[in-house]
């Protein structure tokens, strides 16, 4: 008699019924990560894309049109002038800015994203006197414009470069330091909000073992923190590839980066005939497209770089 009391029961807990809470509250859960509905989603990620692709194409369409169908004002051009990608590499010196930028920039990702997560393990994993402070410095450092560094940062290279009896401005190095210097800080508290996310109990583990801190750095805290590294890197690279305000300074002609050649290039063009408008939009994209391949390539890890420690 019992038996068949629970039976019934039993077999409706067993058997899913329509609207039953597992399905209401994926259903919520879906209204609840949705901020908005989906008609009014869709127009705004149509709008966006249009925002960034139109000025994309143009550029793209321009690199390939005549300059005076360019100074026409055409979108999309009734002939192709696919050599301007060819010229454009005796009209500019864009292969040697592009060397010199790959250089300086490649070496300041590298060493800025190595030291920022050294930096960052001591800062997060120890406690000294001055800490607190050297994490605030960190922040003031990041709020001082860059404008209002040029004139004393150049007056110490050429104080220093007396001194010593060695030209300094005009050399990779002097960018080096220079991007080093800004991008440092801003990689240190990326690097400190990611291993602040790493559970304490893999390096309790590799201590209790024997390993040493340089040991857990080494094998432990770098191979789990590449999302953070790469985000750290491609901020470095990027800080000094963009730059054309202290590089126009510290550069010469033998120097200078893509960024200054490009600023060049389109100071000559300036008055008199028709410029080079189809060369200039061609040289710009050559120079967009490492950015862009080493966003492609690393995407993986910048989603989990960029997010680390916004869950706790």
């Amino acid at each position: 008699m019992t038996q068949s009391v629970l039976a019934p029961p039993a077999i409706a807990a067993a058997t899913p019924r329509v609207g039953s809470p597992a399905r209401v509250s994926v259903r919520r859960n879906d209204d609840v990560t949705r901020l908005l509905p989906r008609p009014l989603l869709v127009v705004i990620i149509v709008v966006l894309l249009a925002v960034v692709l139109i000025p994309v194409l143009y550029i793209f369409f321009a690199s390939v049109n005549s300059d005076t169908g360019v100074a026409s004002g055409q979108f999309f051009p009734t002939e192709f002038h696919l050599d301007n990608y060819l010229l454009i590499w005796n009209t500019v010196d864009l292969g040697t800015g592009l060397v010199n930028s790959v250089i300086v920039c490649g070496a300041v990702a590298v060493v800025c994203a190595f030291v920022a997560v050294g930096s960052a393990y001591v800062l997060v994993r120890f406690v000294f006197r001055g800490r607190a402070t050297y994490l605030r410095a960190l922040l003031g450092l990041q709020s001082i414009p860059g404008t209002l560094m040029l004139l004393p940062v150049f007056v110490l290279f050429a104080s220093v470069g007396t001194a010593l009896g060695v030209p300094i401005i005009g050399t990779r190095g002097a960018l080096f330091v220079t991007y080093l210097t800004f991008a440092l800080p801003f990689s240190t508290w990326v690097m400190v909000t990611y291993l602040r996310g790493l559970p304490r109990e893999l390096e309790e583990a590799a201590r209790i073992d024997g390993a040493s801190s340089w040991r857990i750095l080494t094998r432990i805290v770098v191979p789990l923190s590449w999302p953070g590294i790469v985000v750290s890197a491609i901020f470095a690279f990027l800080l000094g590839w963009n730059d054309v305000l202290f590089a126009s300074v510290l550069t010469n002609s033998d120097t200078r980066t893509a960024a200054v050649a490009l600023q060049v290039f389109g100071a000559t063009q300036e008055g008199g005939a028709i410029p080079l408008y189809g060369q200039m939009m061609a040289a710009s994209l050559v120079c967009a497209l490492p950015v862009v391949v080493l966003y492609l390539v690393f995407q993986r890890y910048l989603v989990g770089g960029l997010t680390a420690g916004g869950v706790k």
